[in-house]
């Protein structure tokens, strides 16, 4: 009797949301074991884990964990599927797409504006600040930091004139949004169409249809003697773009920022409580106009670096919706940094997967450049990931 008393006891201690983790690992490995290096060439290993996956994934929701669990059965379901046709597939072809340093390192460059963009997000949403225009900051970026670094011959004068553009068209959303107490979703699509006319009308008018110059100074990348040398490793992250590792440096410090500092706690507080947060000495009007403009000049940054980081060159929309993909990343990651920064590795993984693709499928390529804007969707629809935002986002608020 006391052995079956202590077994009930150790099933309750049993977390379905560890259980439902484990799932998604075991979806996961499921398709893992049927690529490069591992090639297992029969899919029975890999419908075994995917099953337990799958009955993980299953147990978690009748307990439950829902968002996990079914995200558990959703891996299983995809891991299963991937590995039967990666069994199915030649030899050559997988290791032609299939090539692990190549894909973490064009994930990290596909990232890097989206993780930008989304602290952007996060810094305005935490203020209560709804801010659609990440899209029209990011292609002002874009093109202010490579018209800045062609007047001046230096990117990083670029990079100021990038920043500087952000913060100015990010000031005009705080004015609609806080001051007159707009729409924040219709100030935010304003601010898009007015970016995207904007940036079209002077690059049109500046350099025409010949479009920017090949000789615009560039960010430049960081090569890491020691790593560089070392395998995959080396071959990953061991020359990267300067604004790639501003990425993720930004991410460490806005979650230290966030959670480790007064600034950061009364940042969050007037994004949960103003009312009470303004009865406290704090003001709310102030705090939500730098939250606002430091949204801009972070998605300003994401945008130059499309254009003075990764391609050196711009063109009209080169954005092409990164910005409402940022936004889908903080509503994946909880408006946490953390959260979205594996979100935008998520999104940059599935663009870095679509460009090797082509050699296997063009077909299966096409699909996988649409995944990301499939995953903005579910995101915004809430079906996935169904985080509690700050309380007082989106609401104008009036001293008393």
């Amino acid at each position: 009797m006391s052995a079956a008393v202590a077994t009930a006891e150790s099933a309750r201690t049993v977390s379905p949301r560890h259980v439902a983790w484990a799932g998604v690992a075991l979806g996961v490995l499921a398709w893992f074991v049927a690529l490069p290096p591992i090639l297992l060439r029969t899919p029975a290993p890999a419908l075994v884990l995917a099953l337990a996956g799958l009955a993980a994934g299953g147990w978690a929701v009748s307990r439950g964990e829902r968002r996990v669990g079914w995200g558990a059965v959703a891996a299983a379901v995809v891991g299963g599927a991937g590995a039967i046709a990666a069994t199915r597939s030649g030899v050559g072809h997988l290791e032609d797409v299939v090539v692990w340093s190549a894909l973490v390192a064009a994930m990290l460059r596909f990232a890097t504006p989206l993780v930008f963009g989304a602290l952007g997000g996060i810094v305005s949403e935490r203020s209560g600040v709804v801010n659609i225009g990440i899209e029209g900051m990011m292609l002002t970026g874009a093109f202010f930091g490579i018209f800045g670094a062609d007047l001046t011959g230096s990117w990083l004068l670029g990079l100021v004139c990038a920043m500087a553009a952000g913060a100015v068209i990010a000031l005009v959303h705080a004015v609609f949004s806080i001051t007159l107490r707009a729409d924040q979703i219709v100030s935010g699509v304003a601010i898009n169409l007015l970016a995207l006319g904007v940036t079209g009308y002077v690059f049109v008018e500046h350099y025409g249809a010949e479009g920017t110059p090949d000789d615009i100074p560039r960010a430049p990348d960081i090569t890491l003697p020691l790593i560089r040398d070392i395998g995959f490793v080396g071959d990953a992250i061991g020359r990267m773009n300067l604004l790639t590792w501003l990425a993720l440096i930004a991410v460490a410090a806005l979650a230290v920022f966030l959670f480790r500092t007064p600034q950061g706690l009364r940042l969050r507080a007037i994004g949960e409580q103003p009312r009470a947060a303004e009865t406290v000495g704090l003001s709310v009007i102030r705090t939500r106009y730098l939250a606002v403009v430091a949204s801009g000049v972070l998605a300003a940054v994401g945008g130059a670096y499309l254009s003075i980081g990764f391609l050196g060159s711009f063109n009209q929309n080169m954005t092409a919706g990164r910005g409402y993909i940022a936004l889908a990343a903080v509503i994946f990651g909880a408006w946490r940094p953390g959260g979205a920064l594996a979100a935008a590795l998520l999104f940059g993984f599935s663009s870095a997967l679509a460009q090797r693709l082509p050699a296997f499928s063009e077909s299966t390529a096409t699909l996988f450049q649409a995944l990301p804007y499939v995953l903005t969707l579910i995101a915004v629809a809430g079906v996935i990931g169904r985080s509690r935002p700050p309380a007082a986002v989106g609401q104008p608020y009036t001293r008393e």
